[in-house]
């Protein structure tokens, strides 16, 4: 990797010499420099972001008649370079009553503003994470109030959006498609690998999204935007950076992170660290007694010993620990080139599978021992920007990649001696190379292409833990490779000066190869090999009337490839079944049509709403199966009906995501998000229930207050009941995970929490936060999660610049 770095280094041939100009930016109101605001100049497509200084390198847009300045929470300021000049070199930003424009990357990987993009797009500011301090990214997705997050156990987060979620949903970092092709349709924990301190911005993007990320972008992108390494216009080393350290109480939480910059005029490095600890998760007082943990499992004297829980509010076990790192090099030889290169680090230890070993069987535990072996991650990417203006792009991107996955799953039952280990290792790799070229004033045209290559190995042993005696058995996948090869094209056709229509359309060809051993299961085959294709499209227009009001349509594709969870997996999906591979699947479709008007009136109201409907085609979706010709196998030491992925079924999923902002006078303000969605599936028997990931009606809503140096902000997230009547069939059968109604039925009760977070800055360069959270002390546990909520928290945290 450094070796390429340097070829393409060497390979400029000049060297640009010239001037160096910081510029200062500000908060108008309390005089504090400000982070991540984004500079653009169209007319020299120059570029540039603020450090934690609230300075940033303009030199490229010297000459600029119209720079313009943006920051998610400020108004918009459109400004030349000779008036900055003019006024020193220092601006203050004015905190914007309501705005409907800011910057946005997601659609299609280039910046642009979000009256721009037909499609439905929510950030998350860096700014907005410092205050409510979130502990993973799954939480982080959380404060938006448009995204429901499910947890099997403490170290997870699964998230939610539109009915559909795991390997239906994407994850991008800094560009770079995170789902592999182990990523399954049960409940998935990756999100949790990226570090919320590192995060620049989120954005969550509606809708199906593969014409530009391709497979499993069927109902949305998550796409996360780390740190990167800023420059120093001048010729010595700047210094700069962060440092925060964070306890909660709930889980007896300790955080602490780093972060630094060092910057010359044309080289730069980041370097960040976290590190956090988390012991056991104590629920709530007031609610659903089949909540409590009463029991748990002891190993003593070489017996499991069922143990009675001195604190049932004590979800034992759940605690585990979790490490970030991060270091980034960046390299701009002169203002058209641009090298980045980062490698980025997770690990957890090992994380208790806190829904797995709440089950219980004759009256006892069902396993004694259940967890995820360290959860590993890796990413190496190499980013290369160019400003070509040439007849082929005036903007070229290239990003290639290589990411490492490691996961494991360790389980022994109740009183047994077998303790079995299953380890998964993927080695992704990925090159993008997406361009954007403006033809006239009205047309712009983004296209691409990419590859992604996931090279997969599965092993697997049992240990005799009286023994000692380690042996070989069935792994959960056969090692596999997996492919897909694209490109992809976006049209954006600016009509008028209010009318902007876009349409966009991707062939995907996607390969599987996968070898099974049959030393453990006489399969009826030894490989199983697709090589299919798979066509998708978007057509949308915005109409914006003035800068009051905008509504868009939007039509859309998406799909998701089948991958090795798919096609080789056999694993106990559920107690009593077992899934086995299935080699004749194909590519599963999305298609949605989308609604969405906001208005703003008289500058203190804003108001949304987005209407969506969603069709699933080719479901890839459980069914009973044959193997052999049999019904059921013995497998993991009992007799287990045999199940398998396939095209087998449609799901439809429509709703409403509503929001409102209200600006109050004298630094108060309302804001709130509501989401609403109802989804069915279809079944094997050709009834239909209604669809597992489509959440119950959910929302949030915040009371604000903001002057000079003090954020306070009282806040409240709830959700609606799922009946028994209403619980999808699956989720009927995991009654240990549900509160039990009048009829003696499960369901998943409505709850709400009462949350309050404070941050003050103490001097120039530190700040404090602090929280409450769940104040009222709610026993709740969100619906399709194992874990019950934190009872109530409290949060301190002291975050310091330099």
């Amino acid at each position: 990797m450094k070796q390429f770095l340097l070829i393409l280094i060497g390979a400029v041939s000049f060297q640009f010499v010239g001037f160096s100009q910081k510029i200062s930016i500000k908060d108008q109101e309390n005089y504090q420099p400000l982070e991540y605001v984004t500079l653009y100049c169209d007319t020299t497509s120059a570029s540039a972001v603020t450090d934690s200084k609230g300075q940033a390198e303009i030199s490229a847009f010297k000459g600029a008649k119209e720079i313009i300045i943006r920051s998610i929470g400020f108004e918009k300021l459109v400004i030349s370079y000779a008036k900055i000049s003019k006024n020193g070199f220092e601006i203050y930003m004015v905190p914007s009553a309501i705005s409907l424009d800011h910057l946005v990357i997601s659609a299609t990987r280039w910046s642009q503003s979000q009256r721009e993009v037909p499609a439905k797009i929510t950030s998350i500011s860096a700014k907005q994470v410092a205050l409510q301090n979130p502990q993973t990214a799954a939480d982080l997705l959380a404060t938006s109030g448009e995204v429901y997050i499910q947890k099997s156990q403490l170290g997870g987060g699964s998230p939610m959006i539109r009915g559909f979620a795991t390997n239906r949903l994407l994850i991008a970092v800094d560009g770079i498609r995170m789902n592999n092709a182990i990523f399954r349709s049960g409940n998935l924990q990756n999100v949790i690998s990226i570090d919320p301190f590192t995060v620049e911005n989120t954005e969550i993007s509606f809708g199906p999204g593969s014409v530009i990320y391709g497979s499993d972008a069927i109902a949305g992108v998550l796409s996360f935007k780390t740190l990167t390494p800023k420059l120093n216009p001048d010729s010595n080393a700047a210094i700069s950076g962060k440092a925060a350290t964070r306890y909660s109480s709930a889980s007896s939480e300790q955080t602490g992170h780093f972060d630094v910059n060092l910057g010359w005029e044309k080289f730069a490095m980041v370097t960040s660290f976290t590190y956090s600890d988390y012991g056991d998760l104590k629920m709530g007082t007031y609610g659903p007694d089949e909540y409590k943990r009463e029991l748990y499992v002891q190993r003593e004297d070489g017996k499991d010993v069922v143990i009675t829980n001195k604190n049932p509010l004590l979800q034992n076990p759940t605690g585990y620990s979790q490490t970030h790192f991060m270091q980034k090099f960046r390299f701009k030889p002169n203002k058209k080139w641009n090298f980045n290169y980062g490698f980025l680090y997770a690990a957890t230890t090992d994380v208790p599978r806190y829904d797995r070993l709440i089950r219980t069987e004759n009256g006892k535990p069902k396993s004694a021992e259940w967890y995820y072996g360290p959860q590993i991650w890796t990413m190496n990417n190499l980013d290369i920007s160019h400003q070509g203006h040439n007849k082929l792009y005036d903007k070229l991107n290239v990003r290639l990649a290589h990411q490492y996955f490691e996961e494991s799953r360790i389980d022994r039952d109740f009183n047994a001696s077998d303790r079995t280990t299953r380890v998964e290792q993927v080695n992704a790799f990925s090159l993008n190379i997406d361009l954007k070229k403006y033809i006239g004033e009205k047309h712009q045209l983004f296209y691409g292409t990419d590859a992604v290559i996931n090279d997969v190995f599965s092993s697997a042993s049992v240990e005799n833990i009286t023994t000692g005696v380690t042996s070989n058995t069935s792994s959960r996948y056969p090692n596999s490779l997996w492919q897909s090869y694209a490109g992809y094209v976006s049209y954006h056709y600016k009509a008028t000066s209010k009318v902007l229509i876009q349409a966009g359309a991707r062939y995907n060809q996607f390969i599987l190869d996968s070898k099974f051993d049959p030393t453990f299961y006489p399969f009826p085959f030894t490989e199983a090999n697709i090589n299919n294709q798979a066509v998708t499209g978007s057509i949308g227009a915005r109409y914006n009337p003035n800068e009051k009001w905008t509504l868009s349509l939007n039509f859309a594709s998406g799909f998701r490839a089948p991958n090795v969870d798919d096609v080789g997996k056999i694993f106990d999906s559920e107690p009593g079944s077992v899934v086995v591979p299935n080699p004749d699947l194909k590519a599963e479709y999305s298609y949605n049509a989308e609604l969405s008007i906001t208005k703003i009136f008289s500058d203190f109201l804003k108001i949304d709403l987005t209407g969506f409907y969603t069709i699933l085609e080719d479901a890839l979706v459980r069914r009973d199966y044959t193997f052999n010709g049999q019904d059921s196998i013995f497998y993991d030491g009992e007799m287990s009906k045999v199940q398998a992925v396939q095209n087998a079924a449609q799901a439809t999923v429509y709703g409403l995501q509503a929001g409102l902002e209200l600006k109050l006078p004298k630094g108060f303000s309302v804001s709130s998000r509501f989401n609403y969605q109802q989804g069915v599936e279809e079944l094997a028997d050709g009834t239909t229930s209604p669809l597992r990931h489509a959440a119950p009606w959910y929302g949030v809503t915040h009371l604000t207050y903001s002057v000079q140096k003090l954020k306070l902000d009282l806040y409240s997230s709830y959700s609606g009941e799922v009946a028994n009547a209403d619980m999808p069939k699956a989720e009927k059968k995991k009654d240990y995970l549900y509160a039990v109604d009048v009829n003696g039925n499960p369901y998943s009760p409505a709850w709400y929490s009462l949350n309050f977070k404070a941050m003050y800055q103490l001097i120039e360069f530190i700040s404090i936060s602090a929280g409450v959270e769940n104040i009222t002390d709610q026993r709740y546990r969100p619906y399709s999660s194992g874990l019950v909520a934190s009872g109530r928290n409290f949060i301190l945290s002291v975050r310091a610049i330099f």
